[in-house]
């Protein structure tokens, strides 16, 4: 993890040392970088090699107590209203959605 951590961290130095009128240099590279490092924490955390924070842990226990939850629907758990959302994992430089992210909830 560190060394993809390492590696994403390189990518950002490159294009904040690039002084050339490419907004996009370096875009792919970051992004596969972050991928990387998400992948491999989300595998950790799977694992049980790194804890869960208490927003995932809280999430996990929404959804396993709301398993058909929809975007938007409005759940209430353990005394509290939570409403279900789907947040990307990575968009375009318009701000356009490449693929559709993983659920969370907020109070």
């Amino acid at each position: 993890m560190e060394k993809a951590r390492a590696e994403l961290r390189e990518w950002d130095d490159r294009f904040e040392r690039y002084d050339g009128n490419n907004p996009d240099k370096y875009q792919s590279q970051i992004r596969s970088a972050c991928r990387r490092v998400r992948n491999i924490e989300d595998e950790l955390k799977r694992t049980g090699v790194i804890p869960l924070t208490e927003y995932e842990q809280l999430c996990a226990a929404l959804d396993k107590a709301f398993p058909t939850a929809r975007s938007k629907q409005i759940v209430e758990y353990q005394g509290k209203c939570y409403k279900k959302r789907y947040l990307p994992l990575d968009t375009s430089r318009p701000g356009k959605t490449l693929y559709r992210g993983q659920g969370g909830y907020s109070r």
